[in-house]
């Protein structure tokens, strides 16, 4: 895991980013440990408050839970529950947008519809 330089997008966020990204690549898996507090403050060169600030973070979301005394593990479904967030937030911030721009350039469902059948997704 490695920490970019990103606009005003605080290191605890990145951390459960990063976390939440690894769960979807298959890197993470349902009911394995994730890495500790500590382990991520070492490998990152990071305050530990910080770390466990992200982890914490995904306790709250649902995604990470803990074991007292063993750690913090990926909830059974926390994959699935990922994949839903991350659609819906692709609608409101990409699609949503793209239709209110073609009804403004008079482009029709129909036509939009075309025109994404047209792109080469690979």
């Amino acid at each position: 895991m490695q920490l970019k330089e990103q606009n005003g997008v605080s290191i605890y966020i990145q951390i459960a980013e990063a976390i939440k990204e690894q769960i979807l690549r298959g890197i993470l898996l349902e009911n394995e440990q994730a890495p500790s507090t500590n382990e991520l403050a070492k490998s990152l060169s990071i305050n530990p408050a910080t770390a466990g600030k992200g982890l914490n973070l995904l306790v709250d979301e649902g995604i990470l839970y803990k074991k007292r005394g063993v750690g913090m593990f990926v909830t059974q479904g926390s994959r699935e529950k990922i994949l839903t967030a991350r659609k819906e937030a692709f609608c409101t911030e990409h699609i949503y947008k793209i239709v209110s721009e073609a009804k403004s350039l008079g482009i029709t469902k129909e036509e939009l519809i075309k025109i994404i059948n047209s792109i080469d997704i690979k």
